[in-house]
């Protein structure tokens, strides 16, 4: 705490907590005092460490705990006319806005989502109006601003009424573009947004951004396929090592299909429904590896039928990441493809279980 404990008896006692606590981050660049307080002044840089961490969050390590102190911070040198920017304190998010806010003097009012991202947040409520005006008046923001206007993504609207944080907080609400990455532009348009800046976009990269902790979640699979697969090679004895591997294999091969490959192909898989489309490329999975180790027909039934659920499972928990579904479609997903899921799996265990018997 160098910084603070140098300055004079004055600053530290007027230091908030969301100053000395964000003192210990590598992404605050030094201090400044306004109206009295004290107040974090954040790089627009990224750091070495700020990649790592994200690479370490998109890969659910310490996800969860992947988050900033929700407050008031500053980019530049902003003043009492500067522009409130709003995030939520997942640090993802909070990353992507203060980088896209190098060569302004702006103030970020980050709000408590629970380590949530905005878009999921606002769909929990956790980026939502109550949320939104309780942090205004907690941060004090009318007493550091001379305006009454706020800039909130737009990805976070399904959760905030703009009428309603106007009434309780007098602040009105503006909504900038979907991505952090247009805030520039937006700016010097005069803040008027292109339609490019009002889409929600779900290219290759968005999709594949997600497709690691989807990827990490689907490992509790192995200890099952393994399970599965040593009952598969059984009797031991002859072939029972290459019986059980073509299983494990393939069963365990349904985790980058449904997780990497299922993103990845999203666009082109045919189908609507994110279950369907799963569905279909565990077919064609199920398929190609029974071809790979030779197995008998009726085997290969039973490959195809096991390992088109898992990448349909695999494939619907997408549902919830991607812009082509809303949370009542994700639903229905879910509902409809539950039992067509387990069906198909207990038959593509039935059939495996009489090709071995039957040694057809």
């Amino acid at each position: 705490m160098s910084i603070i404990m140098k300055a004079d008896p004055e600053i530290r006692k007027q230091a908030g907590f969301v100053a000395l606590e964000a003192l210990k981050r590598p992404w605050v660049e030094r201090f400044m005092v306004s109206a009295g307080r004290t107040f974090a002044v954040v790089s627009s840089r990224l750091k070495a460490s700020d990649r790592w961490g994200g690479i370490k969050a998109r890969w659910d390590i310490g996800r969860m705990r992947y988050r900033v102190l929700p407050g008031l911070y500053a980019v530049g040198n902003p003043g009492s006319d500067s522009t409130v920017f709003v995030s939520a304190n997942y640090k993802l998010s909070f990353d992507a806005l203060r980088s896209n806010l190098g060569g302004l003097d702006a103030w970020i009012l980050v709000l408590d989502t629970k380590g949530i991202n905005v878009w999921c947040a606002a769909g929990k409520g956790s980026f939502g109006t109550d949320e939104l005006v309780s942090r205004i008046a907690k941060v004090r923001l009318g007493s550091m601003v001379t305006h009454r206007r706020l800039v909130l993504p737009q990805l976070g609207a399904p959760g905030v009424s703009a009428p309603e944080v106007a009434r309780r907080s007098g602040f009105q609400v503006e909504w900038g573009p979907v991505r952090a990455a247009d805030i520039g532009a937006w700016i010097a348009a005069g803040r008027v947004k292109t339609e490019a800046m009002r889409e929600a976009t779900f290219n290759l990269r968005d999709r594949m951004d997600v497709a690691p902790v989807e990827f990490v979640h689907a490992w509790p699979v192995v200890p099952a396929a393994l399970v599965l697969g040593a009952l598969y090679g059984l009797p031991a004895g002859s072939g029972w090592i290459a019986r059980a591997l073509a299983a494990i294999v393939i069963l365990v091969g349904t985790i980058p299909v449904g997780t990497l490959l299922f993103p990845a192909l999203l666009p082109v898989l045919p189908g609507r429904a994110f279950v369907v489309k799963g569905a279909l490329l565990g077919v064609l999975w199920g398929f190609l590896g029974s071809l790979a180790f030779q197995l008998p027909p009726l085997s290969v039934l039973g490959s195809i039928l096991v390992a088109s659920p898992f990448a349909a499972f695999f494939g619907m928990n997408f549902t919830g990441s991607s812009t082509y579904t809303c949370q009542p479609g994700a639903l229905m997903e879910v509902e409809k493809g539950f039992w067509p899921m387990v069906i198909a799996l207990a038959s593509g265990l039935a059939a495996s279980c009489a090709s071995r018997l039957f040694g057809i």
